[in-house]
């Protein structure tokens, strides 16, 4: 859940010394050990010393794929993010990715932070959970701490990080509970499995016709925190707003398998869903900086299993 996180007094400093300073992580205190920067020079990654040579692997491999991934994230919003910090360590106590990741606000100022949980012997996991928290900073402060916003994030942390997060899976939740409809209005959190299952299922079925995820973030980013669902399908369709519910239930209500994962219409097996950079609409683009004047308050924004109290 949004919790505020204690902030500390001064930055950490890189272990004996050496390396940049260490920004204020959202929860870490310990020492941040100095491991890298990307070829680009864009994220800068830090380890605890205390996971030893696992933790280290993990780091050593962000650093390696982080440039992969803020290009992907780039083409999915069609603009060009800033320069991040992010952190390794045992994240809830975890060392398999599983204690998520989390980071202060949804801008590249007050959440270019990040924390990301080390998953020892899979670092897919690990370059998948700062995806996760990368997408939100390229929202500009809207969708934060939304239904909707979470959604996106963790489809944009699937399709990048090719499914590494497959057990934080919300969809199957919100089949369970009965399929509430979240496409006609949005829940104002980010820690509610079923609105968050909503999405992810909408998202894929969006995915599953032929709309592309750089087509889908900006719009979803313009649409801002009163946007719906609905009214992202109005959007990208021309159809009514009106019938986004019911053809997506529908839709639903047909898949042979249920709703099984957080991409039931098996949409991240299909190609070129982040698109290439230049192609998102100059409209779209300017939507997402429109969208920078936002207001977020710097909070704990934490990925999590949601089944984690």
């Amino acid at each position: 859940m949004h919790r505020p996180r204690k902030t500390h007094s001064s930055a950490q400093k890189a272990a004996a010394g050496t390396g940049p300073v260490a920004p204020q992580w959202p929860s870490y205190s310990g020492t941040s050990q100095f491991v890298g920067t990307s070829p680009s020079g864009r994220v800068t990654v830090y380890v605890d010393p205390s996971l030893g040579q696992p933790g280290l692997q993990n780091a050593r491999e962000l650093i390696n794929d982080a440039d992969r991934v803020a290009s992907a994230n780039d083409a999915i919003f069609g603009t060009t993010g800033g320069p991040v910090s992010v952190v390794v360590f045992a994240l809830g106590g975890a060392t398999d990715g599983t204690g998520g990741a989390d980071h202060m606000g949804c801008d590249y100022t007050t959440g270019a932070a990040i924390e990301v949980c080390a998953s020892f012997d899979n670092s897919a996991r690990v370059s998948a959970l700062f995806e996760a928290e990368l997408s939100e900073c390229s929202m500009g402060g809207n969708l934060c701490g939304e239904s909707t916003g979470e959604a996106l994030s963790r489809c944009c942390a699937a399709v990048i990080g090719k499914n590494a997060l497959a057990d934080f899976a919300t969809a199957p939740q919100w089949a369970t509970d009965g399929m509430p409809n979240f496409v006609d209005k949005t829940d104002p959190t980010d820690q509610n499995a079923g609105s968050t299952g909503c999405g992810m299922a909408f998202l894929s079925w969006l995915l599953s016709q032929g709309h592309r995820l750089y087509q889908i973030a900006p719009a979803m980013v313009g649409l801002g925190n009163g946007g719906t669902l609905a009214q992202l399908y109005a959007n990208l369709t021309s159809d009514a707003a009106g019938n986004a519910w019911p053809n997506f239930r529908s839709a639903v209500q047909k898949l042979p398998n249920g709703v099984t994962s957080d991409d039931p219409f098996g949409a991240s097996a299909s190609p070129s869903l982040t698109g290439e950079k230049g192609t998102v609409p100059s409209s779209a683009r300017a939507a997402i900086k429109r969208s920078a004047t936002a207001s977020c308050a710097p909070k704990s924004h934490r990925l999590r299993l949601m089944s984690e109290k």
